[in-house]
């Protein structure tokens, strides 16, 4: 069976709701003419019955009728416009009297219905409204009246009424549903242009986007927020671009420096103190692309997914001091100044790798940045239940035009005038990367040869009673 569009569906669920409301309404509409047919039919029999039993009377034991001109009138001898049949039985319930239009036809009596009970028979083809009633004369049974009142013309009302709901209810439903379609078609204009544009979208032309509908409903909701996403995407893939092309340029120079150092190596012999310069020098750099390695390898990993956190109970005092020790060297060789601050013990609930990553590449570039003979102050302290670890150095700072830049990844502000200083301008993007994965407020304010300082936010732990 072939699928049905989308417009059709909707279409067709359209109509199969209007169509149960429509045979809803018929029914009603229907039960309330017939009822209301019914019941002027069953209004006029029991005036008649009323009528009736008023002109009965009994003299020397024999039933009369007072009244003889009513058998004389209209609707009892003809049977073609509002018929009233009348029928007078004795006790054996024999028919001693009948209106004339009945002529050779005579009402039956049905023992298995109620007196002053309504209902519907036939008199040759004539269906009727009858009802038989009991004749009492002074508290004495003496027959029983039987009237009724031709239901013909009333059923050929109600039975066109009938076949016109029935002709009409296709015809409506057919119509409805070319008018759902032609709405439907118009309403999802949107969703074909959703479909145009994302078949000529590809990896290479991301900048196409869909055209919004004027009219701001869940469509416009929709392509907008399709349009964010493809924005995201586009940025995304652009950001993926300049990444592999900046990290293929980092990767290289240091691979093009060691190769230079090397081909120069063995143009001619060289004194022993030469050759050791230069493997030392290519050490370094090898070291310095291990360096780069690592961190490329740190971002991949946590680069669109949280990764595996592992939350514990991580003790920032010794992580502080372990980082410290693995610069012990470089704090020695520069004999910096280093002041560690922290009053008591302080514990936070995170994931113990990543935090002491982020603190080693803060603390690192605090060390690397700051001059000879300068100054690093790391303090420890509680603010708002939150603790704060704040890492200051008087070193070269950052220019004020460069402090969003440096989170970018392979970008280093202007350190001209010291080129001593090396770097993969890796390390602060990481470190943004990852205190957002283990949401930790990071702020820096830094000042052109006053130094930087860097501020991280963490929730405290929660102590046990």
């Amino acid at each position: 069976m072939a699928q049905l569009s989308f417009k059709n569906r909707i279409a067709l669920n359209y109509i199969i709701t209007t169509g149960l409301l429509i045979l809803v309404v018929f029914f009603t509409l229907y039960s309330i003419v017939k009822h209301s047919v019914y019941s002027h039919i069953d209004e006029d029999i029991n005036i008649e019955i009323q009528n009736h039993l008023e002109e009965i009377r009994e003299v020397n034991g024999v039933v009369i009728l007072v009244d003889k001109e009513e058998w004389e009138e209209r609707e009892h001898n003809t049977v073609d416009i509002n018929p009233v049949f009348v029928q007078f039985l004795d006790t054996h319930k024999k028919t001693i009297e009948k209106s004339p239009n009945l002529k050779t036809e005579t009402l039956r009596f049905d023992d298995s219905i109620e007196n002053f009970e309504l209902f519907d028979t036939k008199i040759g083809n004539n269906i009727i409204r009858q009802v038989q009633v009991p004749i009492f004369i002074k508290s004495k049974s003496i027959g029983y009246l039987i009237i009724g009142m031709s239901l013909t013309n009333s059923r050929v009302v109600l039975n066109n009424l009938f076949e016109i709901m029935c002709l009409a209810f296709p015809v409506i439903l057919l119509l409805l549903f070319f008018i759902a379609r032609f709405f439907a078609g118009r309403s999802i204009k949107p969703i074909n242009a959703i479909t145009n544009t994302s078949k000529i979208i590809t990896k290479d032309n991301l900048k196409t986007r869909i055209p919004l509908p004027k009219t701001k409903d869940e469509l416009y909701t929709l392509s907008k927020t399709i349009n964010n996403l493809l924005s995201r995407i586009e940025d995304a893939i652009e950001r993926e671009k300049q990444f592999t092309s900046d990290a293929s340029h980092e990767l290289r120079t240091p691979l093009t420096v060691i190769k230079g150092t090397l081909e120069v190596l063995i143009r001619k012999p060289r004194d022993n103190k030469e050759y050791e310069d230069k493997i030392n020098f290519c050490i370094a750099e090898v070291d310095h692309l291990n360096m780069l390695v690592d961190q490329l390898l740190l971002m991949a990993r946590f680069e669109n997914k949280k990764a595996d956190l592992k939350y514990e109970s991580v003790y920032l005092n010794a992580l502080i001091l372990d980082v410290l020790t693995l610069n012990s060297e470089k704090i020695s060789t520069k004999n910096l100044k280093v002041n560690f601050d922290a009053e008591e013990d302080y514990f936070i609930n995170s994931d113990n790798y990543l935090v002491i990553t982020i603190l080693r590449n803060i603390i690192s570039n605090a060390l690397k940045y700051t001059n000879r003979d300068g100054e690093v102050s790391i303090l420890l302290s509680h603010q708002n239940e939150k603790t704060i670890c704040k890492i200051s150095d008087n070193g070269i700072g950052i220019a004020k035009e460069d402090i969003e830049a440096i989170f970018n990844p392979f970008f280093r502000s202007d350190s001209s005038g010291h080129p001593e200083i090396k770097g993969t301008g890796l390390g602060l993007s990481i470190v943004k990367r990852l205190s957002e994965m283990l949401h930790i407020s990071f702020e820096i304010e830094s000042k052109i040869g006053e130094g930087t300082t860097v501020s991280l936010s963490f929730k405290e732990q929660l102590k046990s009673r």
